[in-house]
């Protein structure tokens, strides 16, 4: 029976280290420009879809390399939603940017089910078999999974800590008024939030499917985790919103054991609700930003 459970959690971590990517790119687009992104969701289902087509025969590239150019469009697809749609929307009202970016992830999902279809794919895959340590049982994909987190996590930190323009993130996401008068390059600074919220959005998408399937609907599905994540973490809080979506993906997976894996989504809806209504500044308060 213990092996059980330690399956269960395993399995927990793997699905909320996928979560925290998506949470992670969430919360650092609301730290510096104080809105909801709903098209962020579209941006994990591009990713996947890219990926896909670049290793499809219509351009035989080996999947490693077809990630590149997916993610290089999936970025320029987060950065045309800023240039296009949010940037000219900036300083009119918020309701305004909200419904802008619900109806830009209406568009960016129809687009896909346009270009490939409302059906389920699959990627074909040899990783996808499994291996055994100590009665745990996990697939290549799934230690892929985790280890890109990792890397991703590592490298996220490394550029808030340790360089000048992870430096610059943090100011300009506690005052951007007064860091542009600070002479903080604003428009480095907001590329490079939409760069890192694509490039962690479209890689989680990736894993995603390697694991899974591709499905229009999972970009939404799992957007829906992710505000969960940055819920629980505080607003804003990049280091709460990992730790929130590692929290979910193990609260969804230890419920297995107690009732049906059908109702195993309901977690994330059952967090949001509770948390709006008891702690709706996060476990970890708002952080005012990036951190």
């Amino acid at each position: 029976m213990t092996i059980y459970y330690v399956q269960l959690l395993t399995n927990g971590i793997i699905a909320g280290s996928i979560y925290a990517m998506f949470a992670v790119g969430l919360a650092m687009v609301y730290g510096v420009f104080k809105f909801i992104n709903f098209s962020h969701g579209e941006l994990i289902t591009w990713g996947a879809y890219l990926t896909l087509m670049f290793s499809s025969p219509l351009f035989s590239l080996p999947l490693y390399f077809a990630v590149i150019p997916a993610l290089v469009i999936t970025v320029g697809i987060g950065l045309a939603q800023d240039f296009f749609v949010y940037r000219p929307l900036r300083q009119s009202n918020p309701i305004a940017i909200l419904i802008a970016s619900i109806g830009l992830s209406y568009l960016l999902r129809n687009v896909i089910r346009l270009c490939w279809g409302s059906d389920l794919q699959t990627f074909d895959l040899t990783l996808s078999r499994g291996l055994i340590f100590w009665g745990i049982y996990i697939t290549k994909t799934q230690i892929l999974m985790m280890l890109s987190a990792l890397l991703f996590f590592g490298i996220l930190y490394f550029l808030l800590t340790k360089t000048l323009l992870g430096k610059s993130l943090r100011a300009v996401s506690d005052n951007m008024e007064l860091s542009s008068i600070m002479g903080i390059n604003m428009k480095k600074v907001t590329c490079t939030i939409w760069v890192l919220a694509s490039v962690f959005a479209g890689s989680g998408g990736i894993l995603l499917a390697l694991d899974t399937n591709l499905d229009p609907m999972m970009g939404m599905n799992n957007l829906i985790k992710a505000f969960a994540a940055v819920l629980l973490g505080g607003a804003g809080n990049i280091w709460g919103a990992l730790i929130g979506g590692l929290f979910i993906g193990i609260a969804e997976n230890i419920s297995v054991a107690f009732i049906s894996p059908d109702y195993k989504d309901f977690i994330a809806f059952g967090l949001i609700f509770i948390l709006l209504l008891f702690k709706p500044r996060g476990i970890f308060g708002i952080a005012g930003g990036v951190r």
